[in-house]
């Protein structure tokens, strides 16, 4: 597997020549939502791919967006409907791959469709690493077809990357390059509520640089606090760093959010954001910072620099060893101990939780081959009692 500066340099040979292939894996609500962002864009050098088994029900999906983005004179891209693609295959979506020969695969899938897990796993057990065997169920089928593919198309992973890219780097897999979600989706909360308590009227404008895991995003969202755990984060306006009330700045980030597919409005943003730093990065050597889980195989959410064909994690503010400790710290409580030598890790806090709540035994260990029976075990013992 090429790394992931060397994947920009083919992009960016590529992208001089012909149009960029940007293929979506899973034509649920968030790959729906990344549809219509890059159909907004009127981007003619650009060609989307749009992957899954029901072709007919796809087909729809993409002529409504086709449609509305015309309506608003924004049509200008290429879109293909590539179906029979049965994510449990990992021969089918190699042949998907082999045969598109995409610049940048988002996988935008999921192993159990139509749940929000964390409707059942937080007010129960107040952490969302127990569904990683389901997160990675069907990127490893991916990954495994990529490589079969010989693709170096960068690949961005929306699934609980926290943990998923780490477990997949250290079982000597090949692996997504960025993960979407995490801590972008607490960002602009982080920023409208800076700009408040000092009167900033061009809130975009304040700069965040935050090393977290998922844990946190959830429970600053959710209840407005930090669990009592301090944050490695560094904020600055104009260029200097401003003094605030980090206790009330928390607070003000639990604002009223849909339960609904809505939400994945945020996840798709944060896809399109990272799409859209790789595009402007090898068009026009345009640097961006982004925040992403699981970044070149990290435990947790990093601030990550795009620039040219140069992608690294940002250290101008933090050392990498603080903020390894710091997400280590954060995705423990999240009930994943270690992700290590492709095993996966619960803590006995959450293993306890799960026999208390669910009286189910958890097992303490997932070794790589396990992953199926795991998710397996995860639907029928927690999922399917748990759902109305």
């Amino acid at each position: 597997m090429k790394t992931t500066d060397q994947k920009l340099e083919i992009l960016k040979d590529n992208a001089a020549k012909r149009r960029t292939k940007i293929m979506i894996i899973g034509l649920g609500s968030v790959g729906n939502y990344v549809l219509d962002y890059l159909m907004s864009t009127a981007d003619e050098g650009i060609e989307i791919i749009c992957c899954g088994r029901n072709a007919e029900k796809m087909e729809s999906d993409v002529n409504i967006v086709r449609v509305a983005s015309m309506i608003r004179r924004q049509n200008r891209t290429k879109v293909t409907v590539c179906g029979n693609v049965d994510l449990n295959d990992v021969a089918s979506i190699a042949d998907a791959i082999g045969t598109y020969d995409p610049d940048i695969i988002l996988n935008s899938s999921r192993a159990y469709s139509g749940l929000k897990y964390g409707s059942i796993s937080w007010a129960n057990v107040r952490a969302y690493g127990i569904w990683t065997p389901l997160s990675i169920k069907y990127t490893k089928n991916i990954m495994e077809a990529y490589a079969q593919a010989q693709s170096n198309a960068i690949v961005i992973n929306t699934s609980y990357s926290d943990a998923v890219i780490p477990w997949l780097k250290g079982a000597g897999k090949s692996y997504p390059d960025f993960g979407s979600g995490n801590v972008n989706h607490l960002l602009p909360r982080i920023k409208f509520a800076v700009a408040k308590q000092l009167n900033i009227e061009d809130y975009w404008n304040v700069d965040i640089t935050f090393a977290v895991a998922h844990f946190h995003d959830v429970v600053i969202s959710k209840e407005g606090h930090t669990e009592g755990l301090p944050m490695l984060i560094d904020i600055r306006y104009d260029g200097k760093p401003v003094s605030v009330n980090m206790d009330e700045v928390f607070k003000a980030c639990a604002i009223a959010m849909p339960v609904d597919q809505k939400r994945n409005m945020m996840n798709a943003s944060s896809n399109f954001e990272i799409m859209q730093a790789v595009l402007n990065a090898v068009r026009s050597d345009k640097k961006t910072k982004l925040h992403c889980p699981g970044v070149f195989g990290e435990i947790g959410g990093y601030p990550v620099i795009v620039d040219g064909t140069r992608a690294y994690i940002d250290e101008s503010i933090f050392s990498l060893e603080d903020m390894r400790r710091k997400n280590r710290a954060s995705i423990y409580l999240d009930g994943i101990e270690d992700v290590k030598d492709g095993v996966l890790t619960y803590t006995d806090e959450l293993i306890a939780k799960v026999k208390d709540r669910f009286g189910a035994d958890l097992m303490k260990t997932v070794a790589f081959d396990e992953i199926d029976a795991a998710a397996n075990f995860l639907i029928e013992n927690i999922i399917k009692p748990n759902i109305q």
